[in-house]
């Protein structure tokens, strides 16, 4: 039996969806061969003021969002997880869900990178997956540091290596930009125009439901 292609995570506050993510989740699917990419909403984000918008609404909006594109899913483990949302502890379930051998891929924007020695046990994250970078326009990596060493030297060569290990690599990515940002669209929404056309319909239309961002 052949053992199941990698499994990617994407986190982030979602505050709210949009054709950004999604769009940059989908691209990694496909570049990267993943069999699956969740979308892994933070509670309680651990480097930032909490969302006004609650978990259960982001979350919602989320699986609204995929709902009909099989390879991507909504995973609400921080949801259901009391305290602070570190990745560290959410890789370490998925790392015990679904075994030592199949190859795990964090997904994480440039400016996460950027912040990630304030991590929680940021420098065992490699220990139970691999890490995909976002290389977003405007953006740059680091080029001398603890956090440049530690791109450099666990860099890996190309998407095929992803599937050879199961952890402990880095991979940078360069995605179609998608110039939507989430605090542009609650500012939209705060001001009273429309957000046609940046997020699925059915985001849209659950936002005009409960009346979020106003």
């Amino acid at each position: 039996m052949s053992r199941p292609g990698p499994l990617g995570v994407f986190g982030g506050t979602f505050n709210p969806v949009h054709y950004g993510h999604l769009r940059s989740a989908l691209e990694l699917v496909e570049r990267l061969d993943l069999e699956e990419l969740r979308l892994m909403p933070s509670a309680l984000p651990p480097h930032r003021e909490a969302p006004e918008c609650s978990a259960q609404d982001r979350a919602a909006m989320v699986a609204l969002a995929v709902a009909e594109e099989p390879r991507l899913s909504c995973d609400d483990r921080e949801l259901r997880r009391e305290g602070p949302s570190y990745t560290f502890d959410s890789l370490a379930q998925l790392r015990a869900e679904i075994g030592a051998q199949r190859a795990l891929c964090m997904v994480l924007g440039c400016d996460a990178v950027l912040d990630i020695e304030s991590w929680y046990r940021w420098s065992e994250l490699l220990d139970l997956a691999h890490i995909v970078v976002l290389a977003r326009p405007g953006w740059a990596l680091p080029d001398q540091g603890v956090v440049a060493d530690w791109l450099h030297d666990n860099a890996l060569a190309d998407e095929a290596a992803l599937h050879a290990q199961p952890r402990g690599g880095i991979l940078v990515q360069e995605l179609r930009p998608l110039d939507i940002s989430s605090t542009e669209i609650r500012e939209l929404l705060a001001a009273g125009r429309s957000i046609r056309y940046l997020m699925p319909q059915s985001v849209l239309d659950y936002i005009d439901a409960r009346q979020l961002y106003r």
